[in-house]
């Protein structure tokens, strides 16, 4: 079963139905089915887990009233603020979700296919625990397709696959760029702002910031105590009713921004620094971090003796009013309010700068960048989540997200371009030269979201994604062949046989494309910005023979060769291997996998 740590509050809902109100060390968390026998044996129902993608979490958002458990194959269960002695969790009857983001008064719901479904006292107030799809209630119908969602306090924001903004729920303290007073509420999609990337805020928060396409960046909502660090010159303004261009961001790139009730803090990512990444924060001074005696109106870097000039930030996340971050060096820091435990230091004592938070071992040899964080209004969770990509099929369908690998655009009716990967379309559409001219003219009379699932279909050979399209292209598509089978045609094309791995006189090559979605050291070699013209990593002899064709096979399968007989010495070598080559994002990771076939030969 996967690893779950969680601190804080247990109480609504109570995750531990036989732990204190208050658990101030982080403890495993373990899932029940909905209406299990406490009685069956434990050992039965782990097996059965293990077996099931349905448990391995995706996501986790809660807030004071319930907590939701996202799984990668798009299940959603929910445990409730309800009168359940046993406490049992709750299925969400809503199929292939890709998001859950909650509030204190809102609960949201993304799909796979870009609809929304939220339910609140703003949203629904004839039946605010009922779901309901807002996507529909945009009223152009070209914005109805939802690229994220992300809740706040009290409202939620919808971007959309035109990259405009929609918020919905309360609008209190301006948090929609709109005065509060002529506009309280809304229970229809109110578009906020266009040609937005990025959506910032959190479940404890009445602020949000948005990022445009130029990296400028703009907030509105409350701002009491500085958090929206639009500097001193607001300083005295609580409700700032308009999206206001944020000043003096530190230089970088800006990956996330997370919002508590009192502060906010922002991760920089610079690629001339070391470490690459720092943590910035603004707001009032007993949770921002700073080791001030004051508030701060700006955006400033939180210092400390825990960060290393090797010690970049993978995660961190924002509750109400305390914070977690955690490290390439496997450090868990924290600091804000601890009156609950909700910091995992064993005590209740409030922290105003970071502290190390000693942890449990987690997940034998796993990768630290394996597991994310969540904080909610009192509580903390730890979770393991590696990269969702299970086979060739869901990585080349990744793929075609990357704008990197996408050099041939295709046109839909409403005149948006979609971009795709011109090698891949060459293997599996049928070789014709025309094929090309054939997709373009369907597409040029199908709607971006019916696009989109022509290219996943194409991809995957899926025709089930939806039967009434796949009937149109069936006739331009391979359809007799396996995505197994195209990638190993790819890989036997001479042409696309582009990188050498030199080891002990000879020679293997692999495609670019492979070594790509497979490892880390070559996607930051072939995507870098310095081209590296270098084709071959020169004599990698460290395997032997057993353990290089173990490797090779699992470049391109993900499963271990049958054939070959796990050793000891063989989990070694493989063990500096994937070090080496950076291999660990894959799921499922090869160690366990070697791990696994070694324990069920013994």
């Amino acid at each position: 079963m996967n690893d779950c740590l969680f601190f804080g509050i247990n109480q609504s809902p109570k995750l531990f139905k036989n732990e204190p109100d208050e658990i101030t060390k982080p403890i495993q968390f373990k899932f029940k089915n909905e209406n299990e026998n406490e009685n069956e044996n434990e050992n039965e129902n782990e097996n059965e887990n293990e077996n099931e993608n349905e448990k391995q979490i995706k996501q986790i958002s809660s807030s004071n009233f319930s907590a939701f458990f996202l799984f990668q194959n798009g299940k959603l269960i929910k445990y409730l603020d309800e009168n359940d002695s046993n406490q049992n969790p709750k299925k969400i009857q809503i199929e292939n979700i890709q998001k859950v983001t909650v509030g204190e008064e809102n609960e949201a719901i993304l799909t796979k296919e870009g609809n929304v479904f939220v339910k609140g006292n703003d949203i629904n107030t004839n039946n605010p625990n009922e779901f309901i799809n807002i996507s529909s209630l945009i009223e152009d119908k070209n914005d109805r397709i939802i690229q994220d969602i992300v809740s706040g306090y009290t409202s939620i924001y919808l971007l959309t696959s035109n990259q405009n903004v929609y918020g919905i729920g309360s609008n209190y303290y301006g948090q929609f760029g709109f005065d509060s007073k002529t506009l309280k509420e809304t229970e229809k999609p109110i578009l906020m702002m266009k040609n937005v990337s990025k959506i910032f805020s959190g479940n404890s928060s009445y602020s949000v910031f948005l990022l445009n396409s130029n990296q400028e960046l703009f907030g509105c909502g409350d701002n009491e105590y500085g958090q929206l660090g639009l500097g001193e010159l607001r300083k005295d303004e609580r409700e700032i009713n308009k999206l206001i261009k944020i000043q003096n961001i530190p230089k970088g790139k800006i990956i996330d921004i997370q919002c508590g009730y009192y502060h906010s803090i922002m991760l920089i990512e610079n690629q001339n620094q070391n470490p690459k990444r720092k943590l910035y924060s603004c707001g009032s001074y007993e949770y921002n971090g700073l080791d001030k005696d004051e508030n701060t109106y700006e955006f400033n870097e939180i210092k400390s003796s825990l960060f290393e000039n090797d010690d970049d930030i993978l995660d961190f996340s924002v509750g109400f009013n305390h914070n977690l971050i955690l490290t390439s060096n496997s450090k868990l820091i924290g600091f804000g309010e601890n009156s609950y435990g909700q910091l995992g230091t064993g005590d209740t004592i409030n922290q105003s700068i970071p502290i190390q938070i000693e942890l449990p071992k987690l997940r034998f040899n796993e990768n630290i960048s394996n597991y994310h964080l969540h904080c909610s209004i009192n509580q903390s969770f730890l979770y393991y989540s590696p990269s969702p990509f299970s086979n060739l099929e869901e990585d080349l369908i990744k793929l075609f997200e990357r704008k990197e690998f996408c050099n041939i655009s295709f046109k839909t009716e409403n005149g948006e371009i979609i971009e795709a990967h011109k090698l891949i379309l060459k293997y599996r559409l049928n070789q014709n030269e025309n094929q090309n001219e054939k997709l373009q003219k369907i597409i040029s009379k199908k709607s971006i979201k019916e696009s989109n699932q022509i290219f996943e279909m194409i991809y995957s050979n899926n025709s089930k994604i939806n039967p009434k399209l796949y009937s149109e292209i069936k006739e331009i598509i391979n359809s007799n062949e396996k995505i197994e089978e195209t990638m190993k045609r790819i890989y036997l094309n001479e042409n696309e046989k582009d990188f050498i791995i030199e080891r002990k006189e000879k020679q293997y090559k692999f495609p670019k494309l492979i070594l790509i979605m497979r490892s880390e050291l070559y996607r930051g070699m072939f995507l870098s910005v310095t081209n590296d013209t270098s084709n071959k990593v020169t004599d990698y002899s460290e395997l032997s023979n057993k353990s290089f064709q173990l490797f090779e096979y699992w470049i391109y399968s993900n499963q271990i060769k049958d054939e070959i007989q796990i050793t000891q010495e063989i989990i070694e070598e493989l063990e500096r291997g994937i070090d080496y080559f950076q291999l660990n994002q894959t799921n499922p990771n090869l160690f366990d996998l070697l791990i696994k076939k070694f324990n069920n030969q013994n």
